[in-house]
Order: structure tokens, then C-alpha cells, then sequence
């Protein structure tokens, strides 16, 4: 090949990208036109953000909370919980609408594609976390009604941690879309995956403050990958990476995806039967 010359991939990775183009651009047009679904992502946490802020904002202290320089204001705290509140209910959602592919038989179509399993898997978890990475900018967009700004820097610095996150939490609904066969089934399981996980994480309270009420509930706080969602989060905004949560994530996200991919392999009996 001359060199200067244009190198153009191979025939199987081209169809690889436009595979995953195709399932990326489907998933986002599709959030789009769900506009209940599209105000209700962004309502909530900007409701937790102006009522429930405000009710705690006299009664939590926040002083020598890293990574903020001096005390902080509960509304500035607890954007980051809300962000990764976000990127799970996105992730459990994007699931769900795995889970209605797969009642109406529009799943059976990408199933039969040529391409691997586990890259058609990959490929929707891609674009749930393109959608709840939009949706995160427009809230923290939104928050600056609060006057809650980071500095610039914190603005790219969380992109990559979005990236992770998204990928964790949608892995996550992945798995449990494993075992939950019925679009009703997986709304409970929602109900009771993300409420537990959320308040049992530094979402709403500081970690120290846990550990001065119960040693038992912290150390179940501390094991929370939503907890280091929330943390890594939480310093990206403000200039610093926590890289051991950072691992922590992509260690659960690993697990989750494995699940996923052993869930949809076409020779294991819990698919076969769930195909019949």
C-alpha cells in the first residue's frame, strides 16, 4: 500500500460499525420520540434536586467532604448521586425495552444476524449509554439554575466516567434481563434493584456519616458499586479521578456483562426455553 494512502477496514469490521450504527441511531431516535419517558429522566432528579435538597439543606452538614475544597452546600453534594441516578434508570429502562424485543419478536430478527452474540449484546449497552450520557449534560445544564457549576475542566473530565457508568448500569439490566421473562416482572424488578441501591450509597449522605450511625450499614454503603459510581462521578466533576472506583466499576461490569452474554448464548437451556 503507497503510503498516504486512505486505510480502509476490513470488510467485516465495516459491517461491524454499521451494525452497531444501525443499533445506536434506532436506540436514540427512539428515546427521542418517547417524550413521556425523555421529561420523566429529566423531571425527576430535577425534582429531587428543588424539594429534597431543599428539606435537608439546614440538617446534613457537609464540611471536609472530598473533593470539595471547604464545606458545600447539600444541593452541590448531591448532584452527582442524582447524575448516577440517572445513568441506572436508563440503563434498567434500555433493558426493558430488550425485554419488549423479545415478547414482540423483534429480537428474534437481530438474534439470527451474523454477527456474535456477545457484539449485538455490546452494541445495545453502547446505545443505552449514549442516551444517558446526553441526558446527564442536559441535567447538569439544567442544575446550573441552582447555581451548581463545576469548573470547566470537570465538564470533560466526567465524559469518560459517564462512559463507565453507563456501561456498569447497563450491563447490569442486561443481566437481570436474563431472568426476567415479562415486561411486567422487570418493572418490580426495577423497583426493587434501584431503591435499595440508591439510598445504601453515598448518593444522599456522606460515608463518614454512615459510619457514625452503623458500622453494618457502611460497610454495605462502601461494597455498593453504585457508591463508587457516585464517587468517581463526584470527583470527575471537580477535577480528580478516583481510579480505585473506576476499577471497582469495570470489575462489576465485566461480571454483569458475562451474565448477559451466558444468558443469550443460544445453547443454554434458560434461552431455549424461553424461546419456545
Amino acid at each position: 500500500m503507497a503510503r498516504g494512502e486512505p486505510v480502509n477496514p476490513s470488510p467485516e469490521v465495516a459491517a461491524r460499525l454499521r451494525c452497531m450504527a444501525a443499533i445506536v441511531s434506532r436506540e436514540v431516535s427512539r428515546f427521542i420520540g418517547q417524550r413521556a419517558r425523555l421529561m420523566a429522566s429529566i423531571v425527576r432528579p430535577l425534582l429531587w434536586l428543588a424539594i429534597f435538597a431543599a428539606g435537608f439543606r439546614a440538617t446534613v452538614g457537609l464540611t471536609n467532604v472530598p473533593p470539595y475544597p471547604a464545606a458545600v452546600a447539600y444541593e452541590v453534594y448531591i448532584v452527582p448521586g442524582l447524575v448516577a441516578m440517572i445513568q441506572l434508570f436508563n440503563g434498567l429502562q434500555s433493558s426493558l425495552s430488550l425485554v419488549y424485543d423479545r415478547e414482540m419478536g423483534t429480537m428474534k430478527i437481530l438474534l439470527i444476524s451474523p454477527h456474535p452474540r456477545w457484539f449485538l449484546l455490546a452494541c445495545k449497552l453502547v446505545a443505552g449509554t449514549v442516551v444517558s450520557i446526553l441526558l446527564v449534560l442536559v441535567f447538569l445544564l439544567a442544575a446550573r439554575l441552582w447555581a451548581i457549576e463545576p469548573p470547566p475542566l470537570g465538564y470533560l473530565l466526567v465524559l469518560p466516567v459517564l462512559l463507565v457508568c453507563g456501561l456498569t448500569f447497563g450491563a447490569l439490566g442486561l443481566a437481570l434481563s436474563v431472568v426476567v421473562s415479562r415486561i411486567e416482572n422487570f418493572a418490580g424488578v426495577m423497583n426493587f434493584v434501584i431503591f435499595p441501591i440508591f439510598f445504601a450509597s453515598s448518593a444522599l449522605y456522606p460515608l463518614a456519616k454512615i459510619a457514625e450511625s452503623s458500622t453494618a450499614l457502611h460497610r454495605i454503603c462502601a461494597s455498593n458499586p453504585f457508591t463508587h459510581a457516585v464517587e468517581a462521578i463526584r470527583f470527575a466533576l471537580y477535577g480528580r479521578i478516583d481510579g480505585e472506583s473506576l476499577a471497582v466499576l469495570l470489575a462489576f461490569m465485566a461480571v454483569f456483562f458475562a451474565i448477559a452474554v451466558w444468558g443469550y448464548s443460544p445453547d443454554r437451556p434458560l434461552f431455549n426455553a424461553r424461546r419456545g
